[in-house]
């Protein structure tokens, strides 16, 4: 029986994640504003179980602004205790999804008729154990007829006078036992002696609710055995089967139109990232069904109004029709009433206090981040947490908007192979800039400056900032890449973005002078400043090893140059042990990385 065990959650909230959970519970609107690591994906996936669970007639749309986010939300649900026949995932992006089964329609509809073929064995293989000859898993039909006559009447007579039976009378009279013999005894205990009775009627009602949901699920089903079409499967399954529909709200707008047609209903809009989406984004996903529709009874939006806005191309409408406001943004300004998640368990706390003062009351989630990698202060060959690299190099613009620093490229990649000859995973470190010019420069410059060692292997992510919302990264190298003017990082919720990634190792490269002066980030780049503005490092120091505070032996590097003869003379180094490998403790899951990278 322990196939049929609930799948729950197995975070431990926090009181504001309670409460934001238990607001999303009632009818009408619900807004939370969750700062970085403070758990928006896990609150949502829970609000979602809780209404699955606490109303079974009712609908629940999903919505996110992009895909990525989307598909990490569905697969912490896919993970709960969730039918996956009552799932359903529509628009582009289902094919990234790190799951077993797939959960587009078509992908359903194949789903409903594998399972389908799976059950109606199952229904021949108990009738074939109640001695009873015939074909009853033939059809959805015959099934449904063979429970009524058979297992039905069977388990009736025998379950009315069960509590006037003796424990004897309960074993011998159960009329599935065959149905349920794996070779081990059916009324056992786990210990194998024998069960009381109050064990053994607790048995006999689990086996037959197992047998009972397995004729509730074929009579779901057998719509599909009875349409012919696979579009029209695909439509019944929208409109009558699928209890969590999972969209973007770009694929909203796109299918609007078609969906009202269909008439599909909803009762809940759980929407995610809303401090990123449009204002016309937000409504239309309200509008997806008619007015004669049964009503919309929840929006539960969740959000971040301090991290990155709706983007807006153009000027015109950006500044004067103040369209980069989203309406998550709009309503929390206006002091519409909402719930704040209060605990970061992504940084450290002297990583976190980059972009703690942002937010009221943001404190770290006790002791998840004074344990484990996060107990010590060091990392392995930095003498700091996070540091600001100031490096003198000069912006270009080969293309409009299109700018690129060769030696902040040339800077961050020496720095990502330093990393790895010390023993850092490849998968722990990303490489992040502001630019997508610069993206495409690092990537360049990885490929010139790591292909030929396979050991480097590649990071876990080369983006930019816009890119990265939303995920996370042990240790990040940031570029800031302008050394003229500010650029578009002067919207400090860019840079809150970007100080927000890390969890273990933050170390920006960037032009002091740039950006010390810029008023608008005053705060955050003092802050980053707190550990000086040069680059230190304790080279002698190994990954795998224990740091030791009292015998680190800094270096402080002074530009490119330096850094690229540092790293030079580690490779050779490097490839003077002949095993080629960092370490021999890091050698095995290197190689690994270094595969994957060829």
């Amino acid at each position: 029986m322990e196939s049929i065990r609930r799948r729950e959650n197995t975070v431990q909230f926090t009181a504001a994640q309670v409460a934001a959970i238990r607001a999303a519970a009632q009818p009408g609107l619900a807004l939370v504003v969750g700062p970085p690591g403070t758990g928006k994906t896990d609150v949502a996936v829970q609000i979602i179980s809780n209404l699955y669970h606490a109303h079974p007639r009712q609908t629940i749309l999903l919505l996110t602004h992009s895909n990525q986010a989307l598909n990490q939300l569905f697969e912490k649900i896919i993970a709960l205790d969730i039918e996956p026949r009552h799932l359903l995932r529509l628009g582009h992006g289902e094919e990234d999804l790190d799951a077993e089964e797939r959960y587009s329609k078509a992908g359903r509809v194949e789903s409903y008729l594998d399972r389908r073929r799976e059950l109606l064995a199952l229904v021949q293989i108990l009738a074939e154990a109640l001695d009873i000859p015939g074909d009853f898993g033939y059809t959805c039909d015959n099934a449904r007829l063979f429970f009524i006559a058979h297992v039905r009447m069977r388990w009736e007579p025998y379950y009315r006078r069960i509590t006037e039976m003796d424990i004897g009378d309960v074993v011998a009279g159960f009329p599935f036992t065959k149905f349920f013999d794996l070779g081990t005894p059916l009324f056992a205990s786990a210990d194998g002696g024998d069960l009381d009775l109050a064990a053994a009627i607790r048995v006999v009602e689990g086996c037959y609710r197992y047998i009972e949901s397995i004729f509730d699920e074929l009579s779901d089903i057998q719509p599909f055995e009875l349409l012919r079409n696979n579009a029209e499967r695909s439509n019944y399954l929208l409109t009558n089967q699928a209890r969590i529909v999972a969209m973007t709200c770009t694929h909203a707008a796109l299918k609007r139109s078609e969906l009202i047609k269909l008439g599909f209903r909803y009762d809940t809009v759980v929407m995610e990232e809303a401090a990123q989406v449009l204002d016309i984004e937000t409504f239309i996903p309200l509008t997806l069904q008619s007015a004669k529709g049964r009503g919309l009874k929840r929006l539960v939006m969740i959000g971040d109004h301090n991290q990155l806005p709706p983007v807006v191309k153009n000027s015109g409408l950006r500044a004067y029709a103040n369209m980069e406001q989203s309406l998550f943004t709009r309503m929390v300004r206006l002091g519409v009433p909402y719930v704040e998640l209060n605990r970061q368990a992504r940084a450290r706390p002297e990583i976190a206090s980059l972009y703690r003062w942002r937010y009221r009351g943001l404190a770290d989630l006790e002791p998840h981040v004074t344990v484990g990698e996060f107990a010590s202060a060091l990392n392995p060959g930095f003498a700091s947490t996070f540091q600001f690299i100031n490096l003198v190099g000069e912006e270009s613009e080969p293309s409009r908007y299109f700018y690129q620093n060769l030696d902040e490229a040339e800077f961050v990649v020496a720095m990502y192979q330093y990393m790895r000859l010390l023993g850092y995973p490849a998968d722990r470190i990303a490489i992040l800039t502001t630019y997508n010019g610069q993206r495409a420069l690092i990537r360049d410059v990885l490929d010139r400056r790591c292909k030929w060692l396979p050991y480097f292997g590649q990071p876990r992510a080369v983006a930019t900032v816009d890119q990265y919302q939303g995920q996370q990264s042990d240790y990040v190298l940031l570029s800031l890449v302008r050394t003229r003017s500010v650029g578009h990082i002067r919207d400090l919720r860019r840079l809150t973005v970007a100080l927000s990634r890390a969890r273990l190792g933050l170390y920006v490269v960037g032009c002091r002078r740039v950006f010390e002066t810029c008023f608008e980030l005053q705060v955050a780049i003092q802050r980053l400043l707190a550990n000086g503005d040069q680059l230190s490092l304790c080279p002698g120091e190994r990954f795998a090893g224990q740091a030791d505070k009292d015998a680190r032996k800094v270096e402080v590097v002074e530009g490119v140059e330096d850094m690229g003869q540092l790293v030079y003379k580690m490779i050779e180094e490097h490839l003077g042990t002949g095993d080629g490998t960092a370490d021999g403790e890091a050698g095995d899951e290197d190689k690994s990385h270094s595969a994957d990278s060829e």
